[in-house]
């Protein structure tokens, strides 16, 4: 659980509209007309529509939304690389929408890092002058990045390879390349738009473990764009589901399979496996008068699908237990319902 305290990064009211009169549009009856319509009557796109939210020291944010979402666009008005309309962004309290274009270079050099689906590597350097790059910029000695490249280097899995060229990697290595150079600098913030979406299934599984690892040895905060949701549910701690430019729905991803805010987001979630996700602590039930409270412990961490043999083996309830307090009780009952996706929270 990440801990809340002042967020890393706090957005509010955030808009991006494409158009004549983009800014005369914020705050109009015609906003949150639907895009088409909206399109036919103005001539203008809003990309993303009022959209706020913080993201805590070390979490990793996901946003996902179909194609045309504005998930992209949105990530992309956090670095700046594309101008927000209106509202608020804030990176550790600095305001970034002030920040003039050489704050804004410094930023992009030493507090944050951009990893993106088009690796974007240089083909005439090899692996260690394509990760030092952002270093050697920065104007840090030829000694100090190629020592910080190569501890990252090792950090990613690429040790042994740091003199070969892009084009002797494979896809997956070559955005493990991508991902060393994102760390270098050793950012605060990490933004990934889609970064494994061009790879092939298996590499891309091993991709989304890289990063798992990764974020439990280096604790960076990451805000992390994809249109799959396997992928948001197994990497993010929260996640914000986008349509038409608007957040829909923002939680844990327990909240969002057991508790969709629409039916929108219950389309997203409905063949997912609550069983993979719920924890016992999201399914425990109170203990009912007289009910045998002898049974086995287990924490209210632990996944549903963990716990499946030891609750249907146990004969009695099994404990949920929070060090010395008692959560609830789980009993087949309850274990079966989440399996049948009758689990309704």
């Amino acid at each position: 659980m990440i801990e809340q305290g002042n967020p890393t990064i706090s957005v509010r009211g955030l808009w991006k509209v494409y158009g004549p009169n983009a800014e005369k549009l914020i705050g109009s009856p015609d906003a949150f007309l639907p895009r088409a319509e909206l399109r036919e009557k103005t001539g203008c796109t809003a990309a993303v529509r009022d959209v706020s939210f913080d993201v805590s020291d070390g979490e990793v944010f996901v946003v996902m939304g179909l194609s045309g979402s504005g998930k992209s666009t949105l990530v992309r008005c956090l670095t700046r690389l594309v101008e927000p309309t209106a509202g608020k962004i804030q990176l550790e309290g600095e305001d970034l929408l002030s920040a003039n274009a050489q704050r804004l270079r410094e930023l992009r050099r030493t507090r944050f890092s951009m990893v993106f689906q088009h690796f974007g590597l240089l083909p005439h350097r090899r692996v260690i002058d394509n990760v030092a790059y952002g270093l050697e910029i920065n104007g840090v000695s030829k000694v100090a990045r190629y020592e910080r490249a190569m501890e990252v280097i090792s950090l990613v899995g690429l040790q042994g390879y740091e003199n070969n060229y892009p084009s002797e990697l494979s896809g997956g290595m070559q955005q493990r390349v991508g991902l060393a150079r994102a760390l270098a600098s050793d950012p605060d913030v990490m933004f990934f738009d889609e970064p494994f979406s061009a790879l092939d299934p298996l590499i891309r599984r091993d991709m989304q473990q890289e990063v798992i690892r990764l974020h439990h040895e280096v604790k960076k905060t990451m805000v992390f764009i994809t249109h799959d949701l396997a992928e948001a549910l197994k990497l993010g701690d929260r996640i914000a589901i986008m349509r038409d430019g608007a957040l829909v729905q923002v939680g844990t991803p327990e909240e969002l399979v057991a508790t969709p805010a629409d039916e929108y987001v219950a389309n997203f979630v409905r063949d997912f496996p609550k069983s993979h996700i719920l924890t016992l602590r999201w399914i425990a039930r109170a203990p009912l008068p007289g009910e045998d409270l002898t049974g086995p412990v287990l924490a209210p961490t632990v996944v549903v699908r963990d716990a499946v043999r030891q609750v249907l083996e146990a004969g009695c309830p099994v404990r949920v237990m929070d060090g010395a307090n008692l959560i609830g009780v789980v009993t087949a009952d309850e274990i079966l319902s989440v399996i049948a996706g009758r689990q309704d929270g």
